[in-house]
């Protein structure tokens, strides 16, 4: 199979699946892990995909990739973003928790933590934190989204407003890398989290570097109103020119290697 017909095929194969890794690409076409990263390496620099450790996704501006693949999509740097929003978080502080495999990964590192209070839209987050006895975690009303435990609606916002908080743990599906806009795919759930930056009094974003310059097609608001960005990569110019204007602190988390 010729390196064109091959790319073709690994777009497909992507745009298929959402998110494939690079030992399957490899075992798929009977080549070199190496090979299947510089044919990733091109098309990424050609964006027809977009590169990750491991492997390679295809971005939609109208659909989200699968929550299955979400949770494993840049694992580790979720994790390190998690370890240090955590270790931010005081005991006995109140805090809002949106929808999002970061969001979840940063619920597992509270779990140390004591008599926290925790309002949250999202079910996985609530089953994380729920069998903590000295903490108390809220869920809010409204609609479940099936395919991720998502909570959204208009009784979803009015809840919110409810209340007024310490923290708000934000994540997002990707940040425009020219203005700073934070992007989304469903407009309820855009709408919950910001009623969830305008009740916090600080609002962490939680967003590995691979929602750099991702598209969605919903705007939810922009990186100048949360008060700290934690990421694993340094930002793209534009973005840390916006963040140094407006005092956003960046907190990079570098995975382990």
């Amino acid at each position: 199979m010729g390196q064109l017909s091959r790319q073709d095929n690994i777009i497909a194969i992507v745009k298929e699946k959402g998110y494939v890794t690079i030992d399957e690409l490899a075992s798929q076409f009977s080549v070199t892990p190496q090979t299947i990263r510089r044919d990733i390496n091109e098309l990424a620099k050609a964006d027809q995909i977009r590169r990750h450790h491991g492997g390679a996704s295809y971005d939609s501006s109208t659909t989200n990739v699968a929550y299955a693949t979400r949770q494993i999509l840049q694992l580790p740097a979720k994790e390190q973003i998690a370890k240090r929003i955590a270790a931010e978080i005081p005991n006995n502080a109140s805090l809002f928790i949106n929808i999002g495999t970061t969001t979840e990964t940063v619920a597992r590192e509270l779990l140390n933590h004591q008599g926290l209070q925790v309002i949250t839209n999202n079910l996985n987050v609530a089953t994380i934190l729920s069998g903590k006895e000295d903490f108390t975690v809220i869920i809010a009303g409204g609609t479940v989204r099936s395919r991720d435990g998502g909570v959204m609606g208009e009784a979803t916002i009015d809840f919110i407003n409810q209340f007024r908080v310490d923290f708000g743990i934000i994540g997002i599906s990707g940040i425009d890398p020219n203005d700073g806009s934070l992007l989304d795919y469903d407009y309820q759930e855009v709408r919950v989290a910001q009623s969830i930056i305008n009740n916090s009094r600080t609002v962490f974003l939680a967003a590995d570097s691979g929602k750099f310059g991702r598209n969605a097609v919903v705007r939810l608001g922009n990186i100048t109103q949360v008060d700290r960005l934690f990421t694993d990569e340094q930002p793209p110019k534009a973005i840390d020119s916006l963040m140094k204007q407006h005092k956003v602190r960046l907190e990079l988390c570098t995975p382990n290697k």
